[in-house]
């Protein structure tokens, strides 16, 4: 089965999705509702830029990078084998590409366990994300932040069972990514409800975004917490079965970064801050932000690890 005829099927098994749960990783491709066409400038090749690439790179005449599976409207991973990856990161990749004359090429792994080895091996030169930026994570890795972000829960439409913060989830069954941070905030939050005389959260971790929606959609999850981001593109391609809840609350989170990591030391990490703000400056970074319907979570300007808390 092709790459679109799978995409379609699939799609149309999401909208009614009951106890029959499709291929995960292909449903994240958004099917029917795939953003419409936008003009993204073609890039001049920015010698300078070219110039300040490592030797090997710039030998090579590309980047390989590295991705841990769909993440949309961000990164949207075909199905078939050698498929391209769309979505707003590749879009940004490639003016970026274009800007430093050189390709990007995208491979995926499983896991950002799996993306920071791969890194620190020298298998890959860089991330190209998002991927949230923590003081931790930058004891790992140099992160370039371009998109700021917000955590939120999808539930099914009409929010059954009432979530609409952190506090409201004791005794529910939560969806989130495994090994991520928002992980990490729930499983501290079950700690809470315990301590004060509630229910724990039940914790249901996945390994990519479609399976944990799906999860919800299927009455296995009360709720997914994750990225606003990714949430709102689901919610859009549920057909009405799911809605948006928690939004503009903290969630267990202060200001959230979110952007591209190299190695640390990497001489990578200036070449592509300074790359972005080319973007920024030429409107380009507006017109990927707008095309996949970014606007809310754009930042003024890119920035080497903001990410502080």
């Amino acid at each position: 089965m092709s790459r679109r005829t799978a995409v379609a099927v699939l799609a149309a098994s999401l909208l009614g999705v009951t106890a029959c749960t499709p291929d995960p990783v292909a449903t994240g491709t958004g099917g029917d509702a795939k953003a419409p066409a936008a003009a993204i400038p073609q890039q001049q090749v920015d010698k300078a830029l070219h110039d300040q690439l490592p030797a090997k790179i710039r030998s090579a005449g590309k980047i390989v990078a590295v991705n841990n599976g769909s993440f949309p409207p961000y990164v949207i991973v075909g199905t078939d084998k050698g498929a391209p990856v769309e979505g707003a990161t590749a879009d940004l990749s490639q003016a970026v590409g274009q800007l430093l004359g050189i390709r990007i090429e995208h491979t995926t792994v499983d896991g950002l366990a799996s993306v920071l080895s791969g890194m620190q091996a020298g298998r890959y030169d860089l991330d190209m994300g998002p991927t949230g930026d923590f003081v931790e994570r930058q004891k790992q890795a140099t992160f370039i932040d371009y998109v700021q972000e917000y955590v939120v829960f999808a539930v099914r439409k009409g929010n059954p069972k009432g979530i609409e913060d952190l506090a409201t989830a004791c005794g529910k069954r939560v969806g989130v990514m495994a090994a991520g941070s928002a992980e990490k905030v729930i499983k501290a939050q079950s700690v809470k409800c315990v301590a004060a005389g509630k229910p724990p959260v039940e914790v249901q971790s996945y390994k990519d975004q479609p399976s944990s929606i799906l999860a919800v959609q299927s009455d296995r999850a009360d709720a997914f917490f994750s990225s606003q981001a990714p949430l709102t593109y689901f919610v859009a391609q549920s057909g009405g079965k799911l809605e948006l809840a928690g939004v503009g609350k903290g969630n267990g989170f202060e200001d959230l970064f979110q952007g591209a990591l190299v190695p640390i030391g990497s001489p990578l990490a200036e070449v592509l801050l300074a790359a972005l703000q080319k973007l920024h400056a030429n409107g380009t970074y507006d017109a990927i932000m707008a095309k996949w319907g970014l606007e809310q979570n754009k930042l003024p300007k890119p920035g080497l690890n903001l990410g502080k808390s």
